[in-house]
């Protein structure tokens, strides 16, 4: 774990971050980002020591970095930055073993085996790069050798300042893909910074936003998207960004709340009556917890010639629903893979939350478009 506590950082008169606190969990990607001067690369700096605090104090796993020995601490911590950092003179093959060679904690045949291996994990052939030199290779081609270099090094904390922000857009979503899948099978400890919002929410577990030197937010990107903490966040992430992130939008946030149910001991007669005064087409059948127990159709009840009969023994108990935290592109593949125009809503206790059908769908989203129209026009 890295915890920063109680940081400031001058520069002259000027405070370049004030008094910023910050715990990154092991094993987990943190994004820093902000406007330009806003802290986030020097915060990135003080973790391997290029720069010193002016107050407070940097811990890596409980341990208060300034008693550690400067480059024993950077050898620990690999480093990615924006314009890959890569020794020209030294091939790939001697710019990814070069820290694992110093450190002689691996036999020579181990580092080479490993180097192989790094290479086919950041999707580059061994053969085909090896013995290149990074003037050989495009951009995105050298930032994926300085990821394998980080990693070379052994370390558990990986750096990275702004890699991907000098390489045009399909290179960079291919090595954002490329980290995430990395990141999931490695688990290290990287914190990311960016400018780039879009990016951050791809990445991140936890996205740390800083304004002139302090913590805006620092939460995961579902809760800043949902819940900014204050106007500068919301006008930083963009109003109307969650809806352009729909794997953030959950069934509770769009489904009809209080959709009419009824008992199984209510008859079809009544069943019809309270259909023709709800303007619905059909019930959901809750028992006295509130626990769906089906669902019954006026065309069931239509099939059924003695209108005395309880509602249990015409409804269908072969339910298909969602849960109340399932996202939008989830609901949306389960109603088109049934080919079903609604779908009920329950919690992770089988409670009826609510439910979602087509048209009320189409009235959020239209609802959430002409929100961003009036927003724009105004």
């Amino acid at each position: 774990m890295i915890e920063i506590k109680n940081v400031t950082k001058k520069v002259g008169s000027k405070v370049i971050l004030d008094n910023i606190n910050l715990k990154i969990d092991k094993g987990s990607l943190v994004v820093l980002i902000g406007s330009s001067g806003c802290g986030k690369t020097t915060t990135l700096k003080l973790i391997n020591k290029l720069i010193k605090p002016s107050s407070g104090e940097i811990y890596i796993d409980n341990k208060p970095i300034s008693k550690e020995h400067t480059i024993e601490l950077r050898r620990k911590i690999g480093y990615v930055i924006q314009n890959t950092g890569l020794f020209p003179h030294l091939t790939i093959r001697e710019n990814i073993e070069l820290i694992p060679r110093l450190k002689k904690e691996k036999s020579i045949t181990e580092i080479e085996k490993s180097t192989v291996e790094l290479l086919e994990m950041v999707g580059l052939k061994y053969e085909d790069y090896i013995d290149k030199y990074p003037s050989e290779l495009s951009g995105g081609q050298q930032q994926r050798i300085g990821v394998a270099r980080a990693i070379a090094t052994g370390a558990e904390i990986i750096l990275m300042d702004e890699p991907f922000s000098a390489l045009d857009p399909i290179t960079r979503t291919s090595l954002q893909e490329e980290l995430f899948t990395l990141q999931d099978q490695l688990k290290k400890t990287i914190i990311f910074v960016t400018h780039d919002m879009d990016e951050a929410l791809k990445i991140g577990d936890k996205i740390c936003i800083m304004d002139n030197g302090k913590i805006a937010q620092y939460d995961t990107p579902e809760n800043i998207l949902r819940n900014p903490a204050n106007e500068f966040v919301q006008n930083f992430i963009g109003l109307n960004r969650v809806w352009n992130n729909p794997e953030f939008i959950k069934a509770k946030d769009i489904m009809i709340q209080n959709p009419v149910s009824v008992k199984s001991s209510r008859t079809i007669i009544q069943g019809i009556e309270i259909m023709r005064t709800s303007k619905v087409d059909s019930l959901l059948v809750v028992d006295k917890n509130n626990i769906l127990e089906g669902i019954v159709t006026v065309k069931d009840m239509k099939l059924n010639a003695n209108k005395g009969q309880y509602l249990k023994s015409i409804m269908s108990t072969e339910l298909l629903y969602v849960n109340d935290d399932d996202n939008l592109v989830d609901i949306l593949g389960v109603m088109n893979e049934h080919s079903v125009g609604y779908i009920p809503v329950i919690s992770n206790d089988k409670k009826l939350s609510g439910l979602i059908t087509r048209s009320s769908l189409l009235s959020v989203l239209s609802e959430q478009f002409l929100e961003m129209e009036v927003s724009v026009l105004g």
